[in-house]
């Protein structure tokens, strides 16, 4: 609602959004009144939206990570083009078979990899293709996921856990996966990784620390995460507006007495890593690293590529990329535009909406930058990456489709 819709009401010549389902009645009727739908479009089961006949032309599934399989492919199978959510599903099974039925349907079927069309992104692998620094070597990537984030999203929040929703390489990083294969250009090979849960656990909980903020914290004045902190001000935008789907701070204050961003970060049913590597070994024999660390000030990635003639730097949030040539020694700065146009994953999330949109249009004559056969790679690596993580061993990604 808030990211990929918002592109029909800046755009509505392009597309319309026509029906909703969503099993909250509040979100459900802030979407109608926000899309002028009638009662009769809006839907609490997707099953029953999925049952009338010839709806739309494609449906978006945007449910939480488990919930991505049986609806997606009952679209699929109902003729629907489809746009899903990522990660394509907690089950790398799942993931292979929705990427045969959309093949086997001839449906359009896009997974919301949204960094392969931001600005920046998008300029990087244009400096590659015009040869800007030789042969591509050696890629650094990393993801500085902030504290108070992964605690909002990480720890109490829904992607806390990996048995309810995905492991973190998956939930938060397949992103990144992805943006590694296609600025590698080649099929990921091998892989090994190591991370771990080190800080958010209860053996780090502060002396007297309750179960739950407001019930009288000791180290309130001190602790970093104290929930009203964060989501008792006058700010009510994202995060605080996902506690509850009232705003006001009556509502908030008690969604933290009750709901679960009112727990104490050290006292939660968290179990993904709070830091994690990956290496990466590509058919065309480039090497990447990538590194997520939960313990930096802002949410931003950075990358440093390295090849044969020059080296790349890039800040994805500030807008900035850094060419270097060592023959003339001479250093470029691209800086990239910024405004409205730009929201959104740094303009991600309106450049996918616009190139579905395109293949919807023409029916899929054309392939999609993030087509299921694409986003099947890089999800297979993360989920070898957690393997390798968990039986720190090295993976061999064709070993592991073919155990699949």
């Amino acid at each position: 609602m808030d990211c990929y819709a918002r592109y029909a009401l800046k755009f509505p010549h392009e597309v319309e959004f026509v029906a909703v389902a969503d099993a909250k009645p509040e979100r459900r009727k802030k979407f109608q009144r926000q899309h002028g739908l009638a009662d009769s479009a809006c839907y609490s089961d997707w099953r029953d939206l999925l049952a009338q006949p010839d709806v739309a032309d494609a449906v978006l599934v945007c449910t939480q990570d488990k919930m991505h399989y049986e609806p997606a492919m009952a679209a699929l199978q109902a003729g629907y083009h489809v746009l899903l959510e990522k990660p394509m599903s907690p089950d790398p099974r799942e993931c292979l078979e929705m990427g045969e039925c959309a093949k086997e349907q001839g449906r359009i079927f896009s997974i919301c990899h949204v960094l392969r069309y931001t600005n920046f992104f998008t300029t990087i692998k244009q400096l590659l293709e015009q040869g800007e620094i030789g042969q591509l070597i050696s890629i650094q990537h990393n993801e500085n996921v902030a504290h108070w984030h992964y605690a909002h999203s990480y720890v109490r929040g829904n992607w806390r856990n990996s048995q309810l929703s995905s492991p973190m390489i998956l939930a938060k990083s397949c992103h990144d996966m992805d943006i590694l294969l296609w600025l590698a250009g080649a099929d990921c090979v091998n892989i090994s990784s190591f991370g771990t849960l080190t800080h958010f656990k209860a053996a780090n909980a502060p002396e007297g620390a309750p179960e739950r903020c407001l019930d009288g914290c000791p180290v309130a004045d001190t602790c970093l995460y104290y929930a009203p902190r964060h989501y008792l001000t006058e700010n009510a935008s994202w995060p605080a507006s996902i506690i509850s789907d009232d705003h006001s701070m009556e509502a908030r204050y008690q969604a933290l007495l009750e709901g679960p961003y009112g727990r104490c970060v050290y006292h939660c049913d968290n179990n993904v890593v709070d830091h994690q590597v990956v290496n990466l070994e590509f058919a065309n024999e480039v090497t990447a690293v990538f590194t997520m660390c939960a313990f930096t000030e802002k949410c931003e990635r950075t990358i440093k590529l390295m090849g044969t003639m020059g080296e790349i730097r890039g800040a994805m949030e500030k807008g900035e990329i850094e060419v270097l040539d060592f023959a003339t020694k001479a250093s470029k700065v691209i800086t990239l535009a910024s405004g409205e146009g730009v929201t959104g994953h740094g303009g991600g999330d309106f450049g996918l909406m616009r190139d579905f949109v395109r293949l919807v249009q023409q029916d899929g004559v054309q392939v999609g930058r993030t087509s299921a056969d694409v986003a099947v790679q890089s999800h297979l690596m993360a989920f070898a990456a957690e393997e390798a993580r968990l039986s720190k061993q090295v993976i061999s990604l064709e070993a592991f489709r073919q155990n699949l």
